[in-house]
This record gives C-alpha cells, structure tokens and sequence, in this order.
C-alpha cells in the first residue's frame, strides 16, 4: 500500500481513508525489543503527523494490521483519543498461520517448514507461541491489552471468514458501528471466482471493480492434518475466552 487518501462520500458525512505501509510482521527473530520499540515510537510520531485534519462531517479510518498485536499501541491510541472507535478483522487462527506463513515463504523460500516452526517438541505437542503467526492468532490476550483502555462498546470485530462470503452483511455490522447510514450494500460488491475474493465496485460507474492486490489469493502450501488438528486443539481455549468476550462465536472450532 501506498500513502494515497481515500476519500468515500456517505450522505452528510465523508470517510477518510488514510493508507500506510504495513509494519512489517515478518519472523526475524534477530530484532532486538529495544530497537523494535524505538522504531514503533518513531512510526507512531509519523504517523500522527500525517493524519488528516478531521472536520465534524468526517470519519477518519487509519489501518495498521500490527496494531492490534503491538503493546504499546492500546495506551498511545487512547493517549491521542480515548473516544477512538476501533475495528479488527479476525479470522480462523489456525487458516491465519498458515496464510501467514504462505505469505513469508512466498518472499524467504528457503525457510523451515510450517510445521517446524509451529512446534517447540511436535512428538509432545507443544506448539512454540513465540513464533509471530502462531502468537498474533491468540486474539484473547492481545484483547486484554486493549479492554484496559477501551471500552467493548468501542471494538467492532470483523469475521474475516464473513468477509468473503458476505461482504455485504459484513459492511452493514461496520456502518451501524460506525453510526452511519447503510449506504454500501450487496450491489457494491462482485466476486472475483478466479481470486475466490469479492471486489469492490461503483454500481454507477462502468470502471472495473476494484479488487484485493496480487498477495491476496494465493494457494496455500498443504499441511498435515495432525498438525492442523494440534493447532485446534491448541487456540481452542484462547478462541473460546475470545467468544465469551466478545459475546459473538465464530465458529473456528
């Protein structure tokens, strides 16, 4: 993504969309937390001073998928505005990893395998929580983080797996959210069957329809079963406290 600026119309209020790179979420374990820490400090000064100026007829969206998983972001978030409405698409955490790692061996082939890296002792089952696609799936206690801060009344979460089917019924749950009328209905959206992704697109318009970029999509490497299925057993807990939360199952059982 680029540092362009969206800007959607919606009846007497306009969404500003403000798009960033995104941090990067790769596994090197050769980061020291120092350094980490002084780069995040530094992102979120420039990031703040790139932020729009917001008259009372907008809504300003920043997205940063590593926000939810970064500690120090739930207090500088509140510390800029406590009344702050936050939105997180989730997914199936195991489906997650492995599209995580799809992502990683797509750029670094010469890595581990999946399962090398998911296990610390896969004979016992003990899977390494250390490892960042395993660890960002563990949504509950990134969560805890953020409810010291804000209120649940201010977190929308997003089921990615709806996203795809249901975009429509996915946007509408955001528009309410938001406090917005339902203007992005099931005619703004066209499935793309080669993706296997819907595309966005103006009802009005005869532009094509905008859709997901070439990273999206893509087949993900096969995966053992058994592994698959110690990974279920093992965010079971972590998915169940998130239900209860949240108030909302996601079926990712």
């Amino acid at each position: 993504m680029g540092g362009d600026t969206v800007t959607v119309k919606v009846e007497e209020r306009e969404i500003e969309e403000v798009e960033y790179e995104e941090m990067n979420d790769g596994d090197d374990d050769d980061d020291d937390e120092g350094d980490d820490a002084t780069e995040m400090a530094i992102h979120w000064v420039q990031r703040r001073s790139l932020m729009p100026r917001t008259l009372e007829s907008q809504i300003t969206l920043e997205k940063t998928p590593s926000y939810f998983v970064t500690q120090e972001a739930p207090r500088r978030i509140f510390n800029m505005s406590r009344d702050t409405k936050l939105i997180v698409v989730v997914r199936n955490p195991v489906t997650r990893a492995i599209s995580d790692y799809t992502q990683t061996l797509s750029k670094k082939p010469d890595i581990p395998t999946f399962e090398g890296l998911s296990f610390r002792n896969r004979t016992l089952g003990l899977v390494d929580a250390s490892w960042n696609a395993i660890r960002i799936g563990m949504y509950a206690l990134h969560l805890e983080s953020w409810l010291r801060y804000f209120p649940l009344a201010q977190i929308h979460f997003v089921s990615g797996e709806r996203l795809i089917t249901d975009p429509a019924g996915e946007m509408a749950r955001v528009q309410d959210f938001l406090g917005i009328k339902r203007l992005i209905t099931d005619k703004h959206f066209y499935f793309n069957k080669t993706k296997g992704f819907p595309c966005l697109k103006k009802p009005e318009s005869s532009l094509l329809p905008r859709c997901l970029g070439k990273s999206k999509g893509r087949t993900h490497v096969q995966i053992d079963p058994e592994v698959i299925d110690q990974l279920r057993e093992f965010y079971r807990p972590y998915n169940i406290k998130f239900y209860e939360t949240v108030g909302q199952d996601f079926r990712w059982e």
